[in-house]
């Protein structure tokens, strides 16, 4: 029975009976795959959300209630039951849907995210706005584990646990090491504190409590207790300091129990946290056993899963990840930072070959940043590798603690200029502008992968007087590159055609565009 088709808001879902729903979650991670097989796209994400995507639908009514999703690639299957299936194949193309939530495409978005860490300070922004206006709909934060590592998010957590508003917070949690959590005594904790008459025998002992004369020991000792038996079996001691009611962890392919549990704990008030456990890639065994190729992936035969790729010239990254292993072996002072973005900057060979100066620190490129100013006050050589979209989250650190020190750290900037199908919020278009305000900073911008390796070298062996920055963009190099590394002088320009009474000053990618534009001058 083929139910999707007839879905269209979350009206149509609440028709089904609870038993359709896993037929219905099989349907839509088959289209998931097809369809991202076809566009690339994130496809890992998408199928470990599809049961709580359901789930959400299924005990909310959307878009009355507001999901916020962090980080906002695991959004297909919203997209899909929220009256976009039909557009699903224009996914990330030329005035088709974006891969992220967008508010311009459906009321259903109520907010913007391509980048991490940000659910939590926007869905408190959202229910402060709701009770200001007096209404009372629902607002959940969907938070993958990733963007948790994210400062911005335990900021947000921070003020929201103060403030007390009535939010959900789910933490989307895929990693395995968390997964033996998910047992029968956390099932049965969980039930037991998510349950209404639980929840109310707990308010009626407290309201009980304050009529004795020692109220305040009689509290302190039932929250001790309370305390002492979260933090022995529950793993979320954590969020309670901060003011959140935690649930969980519970499985989160399983939609009864997901049903159940979100049914019990939606109308508890005050900031409200259900973990939930799931299995990125889950249910296409290629990206289950490689969920972080399957991350973001281009088109790929789904049958295979092998991706479907043209044989051409190395990217930018690929040699910026060779030059850096090469650069290691020569200088043991070389330190890499990333921030959650190791396969993605091409580092993965070197994290392997010299780990002990490989550094992910999670979805934080602020303190990357500070990191590698520390590094180079210590007198290593740190390489920051990082979107530049992403590098303008940590501006506040390339200004005050890196250049107005004159450290000599190394901003790789991968990603510069368009990206094509993430769309805006990863467009590498503002780079140059902020940078070149940054005092004592070298720019630097490759026009093929020779010079590319060359900048890299210079940038390593050169006695730095400040930061630097290379930045490249999402493409293979136009023309295949030599043995050779060419030197390169600070700040002079390479004459590469001289010809005729017009001078056209070109950097990096456009100088292929430059190169082109002469030779059609000439046959003119």
């Amino acid at each position: 029975m083929n139910l999707l088709p007839g879905i269209n808001n979350s009206s149509d879902l609440k028709r089904f009976e609870e038993s359709q729903l896993k037929e219905l979650a099989e349907e839509i991670r088959q289209e998931i795959i097809s369809i991202v097989a076809d566009t690339g796209g994130h496809l890992a994400s998408n199928l470990g959300a599809v049961e709580l995507t359901l789930a959400l639908h299924y005990c909310f009514d959307i878009p009355t209630d507001k999901i916020i999703w962090d980080v906002g690639h695991q959004c297909y299957t919203h997209k899909m039951l929220t009256g976009r299936r039909d557009k699903m194949r224009t996914l990330r193309q030329y005035n088709g849907l974006s891969g992220f939530p967008k508010p311009e495409e459906s009321p259903a978005d109520p907010f913007g995210a391509g980048h991490a860490s940000t659910a939590i300070s926007a869905a408190l922004g959202l229910a402060v706005a709701r009770d200001a206006q007096g209404l009372n709909h629902k607002i959940i934060a969907v938070v993958g584990d990733g963007a948790l590592t994210g400062g911005l998010s335990f900021e947000g957590l921070n003020n929201a646990g103060t403030a007390k508003k009535n939010m959900l917070v789910i933490l989307n949690d895929n990693r395995m090491s968390i997964s033996k959590n998910v047992g029968a005594i956390s099932k049965y904790l969980t039930n037991i504190m998510a349950d209404q008459r639980f929840n109310k025998l707990r308010n009626e002992i407290w309201e009980l409590t304050g009529r004795f004369k020692r109220r305040d020991k009689i509290r302190a000792m039932v929250s001790n207790i309370e305390d002492s038996i979260k933090g022995l079996l529950v793993p979320g001691f954590l969020f309670d300091k901060l003011g959140f009611r935690y649930f969980g962890p519970i499985d989160g392919h399983n939609l009864p129990l997901l049903i159940k549990t979100i049914n019990h704990i939606k109308n508890i008030p005050g900031p409200n946290i259900l973990h939930i456990i799931t299995t990125k890639g889950k249910g296409y065994q290629p990206s289950e056993e490689d969920a972080t190729r399957f991350h973001g992936i281009g088109s790929f035969d789904k049958i295979t899963g092998k991706s479907i790729s043209s044989s051409g010239l190395p990217h930018y990254t690929t040699i910026f990840g060779n030059t850096m292993v090469e650069l290691a072996e020569q200088d043991n002072r070389i330190i890499v930072i990333t921030a959650a973005m190791a396969s993605g900057v091409g580092l993965t060979k070197f994290a392997e070959q010299f780990p002990e100066r490989f550094f992910d620190v999670g979805i934080a490129e602020g303190h990357a940043s500070c990191f590698a100013a520390g590094l180079a006050s210590g007198g290593t050589k740190p390489f920051v590798a990082i979107y530049s979209t992403f590098l303008q989250r940590a501006y506040d650190q390339i200004i005050h603690d890196i250049a107005l020190q004159k450290l000599p750290v190394v901003f790789c900037v991968d990603r510069a200029g368009l990206v094509g199908e993430d769309g805006p919020t990863h467009h590498g278009c503002f780079d140059l502008s902020y940078l070149s305000a940054v005092p004592d900073i070298t720019i630097m911008a490759p026009k093929d992968g020779d010079e590319f390796r060359s900048m890299l070298y210079l940038a390593a062996k050169s006695k730095l007087t400040g930061p630097c920055a290379i930045r490249y963009p999402r493409a293979s190099i136009p023309v295949p590159m030599g043995n050779v590394i060419e030197p390169i002088e600070w700040g002079k320009w390479e004459k590469l055609v001289i010809s005729g009474d017009t001078v056209i000053i070109a950097t990096g990618t456009m100088v292929e565009t430059a190169l082109s534009a002469c030779t059609i001058c000439n046959h003119h």
